[in-house]
Order: C-alpha cells, then structure tokens, then sequence
C-alpha cells in the first residue's frame, strides 16, 4: 500500500558514454554507458575526456523520475549489490550526426527489464554515486509500505455436488460425454 501513487520526484541527470575502438573490423567503435551526472545541465555529446582514440562524451541530460507507485522497484534496486541506474539506448537514425539515442534513465530494475525484452534497444547498468543513492533511498523510506498479504478465504458453498453445465445438451447421457464421436456413429447405426 502507497501513501500517495501520484507523489513523484524529477532530477537532471546527465549520462556520460565512452567511445572506443571497437575488436573486429566489422564494428569500428564500441559504445558504453560509464557514468551518470546527477543535478547535470544540458548537454548534447559534449566532450569531457580523451584518452588516445577513447573519448568520454556528455551526451545527453535526461530527466531522473521517481514515482509513488514504483517504490517496491527502487528498494529493489537499492538492495542490489551495486545500486545502479539503467540507462536505454538506441541505435540512432542514419542521418543523424549522433551514434546513439538516450531514451531513458531509470532506477527500476523492472522497467529496465520491460526495454530488454524488445531487443531494439540497448541497456547498459551504470553505478549510481552516493548522493543518488542516498536521495533515491529518502524516496523511498518517505513513500514506501510493505503491502499487507491478505490470505484469500474459500467461499462456503460446495460446487461440487452439482453437475451444472458440463457437457452438451446433444448428448443423450452422462456416459456419452467422453464417448468418442465416431464410435458413437457406428452404435447407431
């Protein structure tokens, strides 16, 4: 049970992807979410590190939500190992001067999984940094209740003793009901 399902937190958050050389000639670079940048401005693919031909870029600045009614997937999430956020992505399209496309970042490990069964789009786990944990956890505890299991109570009344509707009404006796049609046929006739 949620005190409020509406309730909902937002926070920038820039995600940071690595470009480098990719291992076979077929795949030229390999692309890799590595960081997030919680309270982020704008960016588009702003270069922030290189490293020979492994360049860091900021490449977009996604807007973090948390919602009242998905706090059992964030506890989840937070209880993981490594806490982290899922950043979506997608191939962009071919005219587009940018690689990759962020569609999402997310801290629910089960909306990630929801873009996984696609197969379009990529999913890559990235650590969250301390500050984040700690405000998604804040979240949590402020709107999160366990959810009260409630054993289901067995109706009183016996359906057992009858025999209403089975079968089919062209069917002269209960016997005949498993009877196989064709062996029906030739008793007839």
């Amino acid at each position: 049970m949620i005190h409020n399902p509406n309730v909902f937190r937002t926070m920038p958050l820039g995600i940071v992807l690595r470009r480098t050389p990719g291992v076979t000639r077929w795949v030229p670079w390999s692309w890799t979410a590595v960081a997030v940048l919680p309270g982020a401005g704008l960016a588009d693919w702003r270069e922030l590190r290189r490293d020979g031909e492994t360049v860091e870029y900021h490449a977009a600045t996604m807007a973090l939500e948390l919602h009242g009614a998905e706090t059992e997937a964030y506890l989840h999430g937070l209880t993981a190992k490594v806490p982290s956020i899922y950043v979506v992505m997608r191939e962009a399209e071919e005219d587009s001067d940018c690689p990759l496309e962020v569609v999402l970042a997310t801290a629910s490990p089960y909306e990630a999984q929801d873009y996984t069964d696609s197969g379009e789009e990529i999913v890559e786990k990235v650590m969250m940094p301390p500050g984040l944990v700690a405000w998604v956890r804040d979240f949590v505890e402020t709107y999160h209740e366990d959810e009260v299991f409630v054993k289901r109570k067995r109706d009183k009344k016996r359906v057992d003793l009858v025999q209403d509707g089975i079968g089919d009404a062209r069917v002269a006796k209960a016997g005949d009901i498993y009877a196989s049609p064709a062996l029906k046929r030739t008793r007839l006739q």
